[in-house]
């Protein structure tokens, strides 16, 4: 199919015959494509089969870092167990005041409400 076809000369059954012989070409190459595929997959798994130690090496999970402990800095004065640590998205109840004309600082957790620890003292 070296010459260059002229689609507006050619008549409906003959752009059909083009379109099934078209059809058959690629049905042909994608099956010769996923054999080459597939012989590659079965190589590379036989690879992995014979060599396991070094895919357990890639494979195991990582021991998760340790974080530090996020304290509360901000509570809900209505409802006391309503804390934020500052960190993440704003819960409701801060978004809600915040829009209701309240400013974040009067929602700090005061020094004086810390103990030794870090944790908020009960009243």
């Amino acid at each position: 199919m070296n010459k260059k076809l002229d689609l507006d000369a050619m008549s409906v059954d003959e752009m059909w015959k083009l379109h099934e012989q078209i059809g058959q070409m690629l049905s042909v190459r994608l099956t010769s494509e996923k054999r080459e595929l597939e012989k590659r997959l079965a190589h590379l798994r036989r690879e992995h089969e014979m060599n396991p130690a070094s895919s357990e090496a890639l494979s195991a999970p990582r021991e998760r870092r340790k974080y530090p402990r996020v304290y509360p800095k901000y509570q809900n004065p209505e409802e006391p167990s309503e804390t934020w640590s500052g960190r993440g998205k704003q819960p409701r109840w801060l978004t809600a005041a915040l829009k209701t004309g309240h400013k974040i600082e009067e929602f700090i957790i005061s020094k004086a409400e810390i103990d030794a620890h870090g944790r908020r003292r009960r009243a």
